[in-house]
C-alpha cells in the first residue's frame, strides 16, 4: 500500500471510530504548520496501527483508554469514550476498563478518568 492509498485507508478508518464531526474539526484547523502532523496521524496511527487484522476496533479501544489514563491525557480520554462506543463498547464495559486502570495506573488516574467518561456517557 502506498502513502496516498493508506491515508485515504487511515482517514476512512478515522471517520469511523471517531466521527466526522471530530474529524472535520481536526482537518478545518489543519495549517501549514500541523499539516505534516495530521498527515502523519492519519497514515501511521489510522492508516496502519488502526487497520491491522491482529486485533478488533473494541480491544483496540480498551488498549487506547488505558494508556489515555496512564498518561493522563483527559482530553483524549473523552474523545475515545466516544470513539469506544462507536466501536461497540457498553458503558458497564468501559467502567470495567477504568476498573482495571486503578489497579494497574493508579487510583487518582482511574478517579479522573471516571469523572471524565461519566461526563461523556452522560451527553448519551
Amino acid at each position: 500500500m502506498n502513502d496516498e492509498q493508506r491515508h485515504a485507508e487511515g482517514m476512512k478508518t478515522r471517520r469511523e471510530v471517531l466521527g466526522d464531526a471530530h474529524v472535520d474539526r481536526a482537518v478545518a484547523g489543519t495549517d501549514e504548520f500541523t499539516a505534516d502532523f495530521q498527515d502523519m496521524i492519519t497514515r501511521y496511527a489510522w492508516g496502519e496501527i488502526w487497520t491491522r487484522p491482529g486485533l478488533d476496533r473494541r480491544t483496540r479501544s480498551c488498549i487506547t483508554l488505558t494508556a489515555l489514563v496512564a498518561r493522563g491525557h483527559l482530553d483524549e480520554l473523552a474523545m475515545h469514550v466516544r470513539a469506544a462506543r462507536r466501536n461497540g463498547l457498553t458503558p458497564e464495559e468501559i467502567k470495567e476498563v477504568l476498573l482495571q486502570t486503578a489497579i494497574y495506573c493508579g487510583v487518582p488516574a482511574a478517579n479522573a478518568a471516571f469523572a471524565v467518561a461519566r461526563s461523556v456517557l452522560a451527553e448519551e
